[in-house]
């Protein structure tokens, strides 16, 4: 019998160790710990196909990234010169190689890699797999003599890593190249050497998060796909922040005391005081919101769809899980309006939950030092809310925004447009009173029956430039603008509510996207143009000031950039077919998800 029981745990061990075989020990995931307070990693390196739309993508931005960079470079110029040359080193590896692609292969970063970006308790820690650490190490060189001064270097054991300072927040760089993976992280000051060794990789932690396969389970389990998946563990975070238990937390706050101590003669252990209140109110808080995660749900040449998820606690899911929101629109009906924005404002619901919360914290103040601020903060909300009881707001259930045409118009700063305005309630009547009474030339218009639409009088048109008409549902008010609205009216306040738990919905095409951005490329030209103006000046440069000849050469690299970022923009513009996004609630939490669909 004794034998039998060893083989079949034999057996069991052998098939354990054949599961864990395929795992790679030095994968960025095996360097994480299990209980790191936050993490995003890729599972899996993309496909060849998706990898490639996605560079070519990345090199339309490069221009704006360019640009964006130069205007950054010039302002560091008059106060921070070593830091401008830095700068503009990038800068120059960009230009040199010309595509994000030339880019990775002259550092030695493998486009075809495994990352992981993650908290040594609070420090974060990026490891990211490098093609040549050769050129990698070739690249920091550069930038150290672009920098005019290299980074201290340092060994443990027989490991090389560079490190910089910063005294003022309590901090160090560590960058080394451990094997074929870069190791970036910011340490506390005078690191400990077992968090230095581990952060290295000299030593594993006990649990790495890919024997937890906590990534793995997330993405199962909500669907992420395995090129990006994230998660903020706020019971794991909030109690090493507000307990200043985390060594990083620790020496930054410890370098922002000791400056005041220096300034106002304060002992430093007064300023470094910790209540024993802090880590059982960051776990109570903690609770109402343990934790976040994201990642994208599909991801190739013509699909960019992601998915937000924030965990709530059962009493606050509940709460808007079963709550049907009667907007029109708000439902996942198709929309034939090139955008269209729905959002849920149930404001008897939420003055309901927000009194509940409001008076816990009245019954359980906050005693960490850290929160007091809350209390004072929910008791103003307390005082506040049944203010919200007052109609019309209080009767309100969302606002609704369809626009169906959208454009610059050259006789005013607003935009040229057409579409309509739908404003949920529960006394559409009550509403129009009270929009009659603040906007008098409303007082003739009637309402119809069966969302009839009601031309507004010309004192009202006259002020829009346009067109408008007035229609009336059960349980929403809608306003059209702009010629041929009024036969839109009625099917848009026929249109479907919301399910039980939705928050949000909306729906933007791609040729709407680029109106809006030629609008405000528009615009902005405008201001740059003013902002050069004034920045003319006859008048002598002020001793500590920037010159005018300063200042106009910043104006123009902030033009430059914002020119050459809408170009960009316009240029992924043309690419987009539409966007979706939409928000519930669920009886775990809050769902966000976003739809991108390119063109081919």
């Amino acid at each position: 019998m004794q034998s039998r029981t060893r083989f079949i745990a034999l057996g069991l061990a052998c098939v354990a160790l054949a599961a864990c075989s395929h795992k790679d020990k030095n994968a960025p995931l095996a360097f994480v710990p299990a209980d790191t307070p936050y993490v995003a990693a890729n599972l899996a390196v993309l496909d060849d196909d998706t990898r490639n739309a996605l560079l070519a993508q990345a090199d339309l931005q490069l221009p704006s990234q360019i640009a964006q960079m130069q205007a950054y470079a010039t302002r560091l110029q008059a106060n921070d010169p070593d830091a401008a040359r830095l700068v503009q080193a990038f800068v120059a590896e960009y230009k040199d190689n010309k595509t994000v692609e030339g880019f990775a292969q002259s550092t030695g970063f493998d486009l075809k890699g495994r990352f992981a970006l993650y908290g040594e308790g609070m420090a974060p820690v990026l490891r990211v797999e490098l093609s040549d650490p050769a050129a990698f190490e070739s690249f920091v060189g550069r930038l150290e003599t672009a920098y005019g001064k290299k980074l201290d270097t340092a060994t443990l054991g027989t490991q090389t890593y560079r490190q910089h300072v910063f005294a003022a927040s309590g901090s160090e760089l560590v960058l080394a190249v451990v094997g074929k993976q870069m190791v970036a992280a910011l340490l506390p000051a005078d690191v400990a050497t077992p968090l230095l060794r581990q952060t290295l990789g000299l030593d594993r932690p006990a649990k790495s998060l890919q024997d937890d396969g906590r990534l793995d389970a997330l993405a199962k389990d909500k669907g992420y796909a395995k090129w990006l998946v994230g998660q903020l563990d706020l019971t794991r975070a909030l109690p090493l922040v507000l307990t200043g238990s985390d060594p990083l937390v620790a020496a930054v706050e410890k370098a922002r005391a000791s400056a005041e101590s220096t300034q106002t003669g304060e002992p430093l252990a007064n300023l470094l005081k910790s209540s024993p209140d802090c880590a059982p109110e960051a776990s109570r808080i903690a609770a109402r919101a343990p934790s976040m995660s994201f990642g994208y749900t599909r991801l190739d040449a013509t699909h960019q769809d992601g998915r937000f998820d924030l965990a709530l606690a059962d009493d606050i899911a509940k709460a808007f899980s079963g709550l049907k929101v009667e907007l029109p629109g708000l439902g996942s009906g198709a929309s034939t309006a090139p955008f269209d924005f729905s959002l849920a404002m149930p404001v008897a619901a939420l003055r309901t939950f927000w009194s509940a919360q409001s008076e816990a914290v009245a019954a359980k103040p906050f005693a960490c030092p850290m929160l007091a601020d809350l209390n004072d903060s929910f008791a103003k909300l307390g005082e506040a809310l049944p203010k919200t009881a007052i109609p019309p707001f209080g009767n309100l259930l969302g606002l609704r925004i369809a626009l169906d045409t959208f454009g610059n118009d050259s006789t005013s700063s607003l935009p040229d447009f057409t579409g309509r305005i739908v404003l949920g309630t529960t006394d559409p009547a009550g509403l129009l009173a009270t929009g009659q009474m603040m906007v008098p030339a409303l007082a003739t218009v009637k309402a119809a029956a069966n969302a009839t639409p009601v031309a507004l009088p010309k004192d009202v048109t006259g002020m829009l430039g346009q067109p408008g008409w007035l229609a009336s549902g059960d349980k929403a008010l809608a306003l059209g603008i702009g010629a041929g609205e009024d036969a839109k009216l009625a099917g848009t306040l026929h249109d479907a509510s919301g399910e039980p738990g939705q928050m949000a919905r909306m729906h933007l095409s791609g040729a709407m996207y680029l109106d809006w951005l030629k609008f405000m490329e528009k615009k902005s030209d405008s201001l740059a143009a003013a902002a050069a103006e004034m920045s003319k000046s006859d008048e002598p440069a002020v001793a500590g000031e920037p010159s005018p000849a300063d200042e106009a050469a910043q104006a123009a690299a902030d033009a430059a950039r914002s020119k050459a970022q809408f170009a960009v923009m316009e240029a992924q513009a043309q690419r987009v077919d539409s966007i979706d996004a939409e928000m519930h609630v669920t009886d775990s939490g809050l769902v966000v998800t976003s739809h991108t669909t390119l063109k081919q």
